[in-house]
């Protein structure tokens, strides 16, 4: 006679819930995060546009203002371009 426990194993519907599981585990482990990091803009900084200087703010997480000026900043990424490392 069979006891709860195994008319619960013999059933496909835990089997698919632990599938699905695991499988959204997989899948916001992989797209969840920047599969393709965005890389730095190379060259000299005046030269750069708009999204290349919010991206490199973004980048080192210094929280670029949506309606600040190119040139507002580019002032910022200069000013921290000259930031002794230690």
């Amino acid at each position: 006679m069979p006891t709860p426990l195994d008319r619960a194993v013999n059933q496909k519907a835990p089997f698919f819930a632990f599938a699905a599981i695991v499988t959204g585990v997989a899948a916001w482990s992989i797209w969840g995060q920047d599969m393709f990091p965005s890389s730095d803009p190379k060259g000299d900084p005046e030269t750069w546009t708009h999204e290349e200087c919010t991206r490199w703010l973004n980048n080192r997480n210094l929280h670029p203002s949506p309606l600040a000026t190119t040139a507002e900043l580019l002032e910022r990424i200069k000013a921290n371009m000259q930031t002794p490392r230690s």
